[in-house]
């Protein structure tokens, strides 16, 4: 059984497999082979076989996930013997998630449902050095709008229906959170039983665990004090957000502040489960506990506790990871196998990678910082501090229009990464790879390929990695909905 030896050894050195945490894992397991079934379904039978459940387990797990409206029957299958056995589906409807793609001059945000599609979209101009109240409000402003197009009644009925309750209430999930989608409500006895991901990501959206997701309603350290908490911390304090609202913003924090309580009653009144809110940004940045480093270009926002700060304002679980990690994971539960490598050229440029089907962050999180790779010693200044940095003269080369220097840049620090991890293929995105795909593969590929010569080996191939430009967004979203299907944020 998938993860099985993982949570074995969890509960090994806690004393044993807790019971709900290990419904909530077997309920995770049968939710993805739903949800990998798609429209078509599958059959209890199949279900037991697949997971190693004794068919009456099955039985009584999807009688829970048809209660809470989770499954649904698909019809009927003919059985080599008896009568047809009946399909179950997932319902994609039956619960959402949010993405939040959070760059140095824009936040994006889309809506997802249970399969992952995309349901809603929004895109926001913004200056990540605006200040921690600017940016928080956009945020903010950000995922309510989505919320509200890709939801419509259901979002304003949740408007005017909890004045404010959290999502995880009695009027949130009502039923599924007894079940505890993937953990949820059970979170604090599930984190052990979803594969151990509390050491490493979202602690199956353990909303108490230290590591895990900052719970709403005043779980955060910042407590009720919230953002006046946050403001010895954040990014040249909040305390000075009044002087920095002027610049280039036109009061725009206003209305992030003025919608808060509305964005709150929104977000947590949702009929249809709000499970949470994931975001991805330019590191480094701690991931388990939701704190930025010194953010290339922006040192300002070193220590800033983003994840509380957001939890806080939205009033939902917040997951937070580097812009490149999610992608990264988002591909890999999009179907991508294998060990692989994204390289994301944007504002910046940073590496996304997965080993052995997980996604790599290091002891510290920190992994993936390939931009800062020195390749010119004495080269242009970087924004990090060194020089001869990958991004710098890639970008560099970017802005001169010579995009032949800027691949085979590119193309340089991918071979390094090759050479150092023997991965089976490179994956490119972002916006400036959107604006000229063929040129960044071919020039990639021919410094690939010239190394493979070098080496005698095949060379690694290059693909523009699917999902265009949002793929980071569809990625922190898939930070929130791993864990609701058995598979942790990595």
């Amino acid at each position: 059984m998938r993860g099985a030896g993982t949570a074995g050894a969890a509960g090994a050195a806690g004393g044993g497999v807790n019971l709900l945490a290990l419904r909530s894992h077997n309920a995770a397991l049968v939710l993805d082979l739903l949800r990998t079934a798609g429209g078509e379904g599958i059959s209890r039978l199949e279900l037991a076989e697949r997971t190693g459940l004794t068919p009456q387990a099955v039985s009584k797990i999807t009688a829970r996930l048809r209660e809470d409206g989770l499954a649904a029957e698909a019809g009927r299958r003919a059985s080599t013997g008896g009568k047809p056995r009946t399909v179950l589906r997932l319902v994609p409807e039956a619960g959402h998630a949010v993405g939040v793609h959070l760059d140095r001059d824009e936040v994006r945000a889309v809506l997802v449902d249970l399969r992952g599609a995309v349901v809603g979209e929004r895109r926001t101009a913004l200056d990540l050095g605006a200040g921690a109240e600017a940016v928080l409000g956009a945020v903010g402003e950000t995922v309510t709008g989505v919320l509200r197009a890709g939801l419509g009644g259901a979002f304003r009925e949740g408007m005017a229906g909890l004045g404010g309750a959290s999502v995880w209430g009695a009027g949130g999930l009502g039923g599924a959170s007894r079940q505890g989608l993937a953990g949820l409500g059970e979170a604090r006895q599930g984190a052990d039983g979803l594969g151990g991901v509390s050491r490493e990501g979202p602690a199956g959206l353990d909303a108490a665990s230290r590591q895990g997701v900052a719970g709403a309603g005043g779980a955060s350290r910042q407590g009720a004090g919230g953002l006046g908490e946050v403001s010895r911390q954040g990014p040249g304090g909040l305390g000075e957000v009044s002087r920095q609202r002027s610049a280039g913003r036109d009061g725009a924090s206003r209305p992030g502040l003025a919608g808060l309580d509305e964005a709150r009653q929104g977000l947590a009144g949702l009929g249809q489960a709000l499970l949470g809110v994931g975001v991805a940004l330019p590191g480094p940045l701690d991931h388990a506990r939701g704190v930025l480093h010194r953010v290339t270009g922006f040192p300002e926002w070193d220590g800033f506790p983003l994840r509380e700060a957001l939890a806080e304002r939205l009033g939902v679980p917040v997951v937070v990871d580097k812009d490149t990690n999610a992608a990264a994971l988002g591909l890999a539960a999009g179907g991508q196998g294998g060990s692989f490598a994204y390289l994301h050229l944007g504002t910046g440029l940073g590496a996304g990678l997965v080993i052995g089907g997980r996604v790599h962050r290091g002891v510290r999180t920190g992994a993936g910082e390939f931009g800062h790779q020195v390749i010119q010693l004495d080269g242009p200044p970087c924004t990090c501090g060194n020089r001869g940095c990958v991004e710098a003269l890639c970008l560099g080369a970017v802005a001169r229009g010579d995009l032949e220097e800027a691949a085979r840049v590119l193309g340089a620090g991918a071979a390094n990464l090759v050479g150092l991890l023997d991965i089976d293929v490179v994956l490119l995105g972002g916006r400036t790879v959107a604006a000229a795909p063929e040129a960044f593969t071919a020039g990639v590929g021919a410094v690939l390929e010239a190394r493979a010569r070098r080496t005698g080996q095949a060379a690694v191939p290059v693909r523009v990695a699917p999902g265009g430009d949002g793929a980071v967004a569809v990625g922190a979203a898939e930070l929130v909905l791993g864990p609701v299907f058995g598979r942790g944020s990595g």
